[in-house]
């Protein structure tokens, strides 16, 4: 399944908190890894990475994990440069509890994720004319492990965290739309993502590319829908970010919404 050559508007999927769960996964992981790098002195809650994530420079999960483990530190008083951290070992850690130790053979963590969308719901864009595509910071072989192995898509478009520089930069959201417009131009877009970066990333481009019409909808990840509070505290964090609706699923994007949206 393949998205339609001549469409009159294109969908740009995030994977993570979007297409798939990542709150017992990626976000495990990084909890995993700070407690790990801290001597189990500091777990951080979902809350807690949340808010880091609000700021809107912290896409990258292994960053992200990095920078936690620092604030802990100056929290208790040490300085950045007192604490010797390689870089490297917090991404093998990481790694080794997100994908398993075999990065050939996937055993960890990403083998759990729950599906937030179905390839029916992708069929249904096909079929209204409207092209779709991936763009993430997720690895290219953890992206299509989702995209191709749980969800049976053939070969999607798919920019991933090897292809472009991270989040709030466009320059992957461009690329993923130049694969996708095969020709054509200045065709509306609409990037549906679960964070600040993500909107973010959608104000840049239409900083840089104003002549085309650049909508950002947002999407409540699955962990922060367990009470009203924290669902409509998300929504309005989001919103203030650039997105110009807030879904609690992405398939409530259906090609009526997305008609109402352009």
């Amino acid at each position: 399944m393949t998205a339609q050559a001549s469409a009159r508007s294109l969908v740009v999927f995030d994977i993570d908190g979007v297409v798939r769960d990542v709150s017992g996964s990626y976000r495990r992981a990084i909890a995993d890894t700070v407690e790990y790098f801290t001597n189990a002195a500091y777990r951080p809650t979902p809350l807690d990475i949340d808010r880091l994530k609000s700021e809107g420079v912290w896409n990258n999960d292994w960053e992200a994990s990095q920078e936690l483990i620092y604030r802990y530190c100056e929290s208790q008083g040490q300085q950045r440069d007192q604490k010797k951290l390689d870089y490297n070992t917090i991404v093998a850690f990481f790694q080794a509890r997100y994908r398993g130790p075999d990065p050939n053979n996937f055993t960890g963590y990403i083998c759990d994720e729950p599906l937030l969308l179905s390839s029916e719901y992708l069929q249904q864009l096909t079929q209204a004319g409207i092209a779709w595509g991936f763009f993430s910071g997720a690895t290219r072989g953890s992206a299509n492990y989702i995209l191709e192995k749980r969800l049976g898509l053939q070969s999607p478009v798919l920019i991933a965290m090897e292809d472009a520089p991270g989040k709030p930069d466009p320059t992957g959201l461009f690329a993923t739309v130049d694969k996708l417009e095969n020709g054509q131009s200045n065709t509306a877009v609409i990037y549906v993502g679960d964070t600040v970066a993500d909107m973010y990333t959608v104000g840049k481009a239409r900083e840089l590319q104003p002549h085309r019409t650049w909508v950002g909808v947002g999407v409540l990840p699955p962990h922060v829908q367990e009470t009203a509070a924290r669902s409509q505290a998300y929504s309005e964090m989001l919103q203030k970010a650039g997105a110009a609706v807030v879904l609690s699923n992405v398939q409530e994007l259906n090609p009526a919404k997305i008609a109402e949206l352009l």
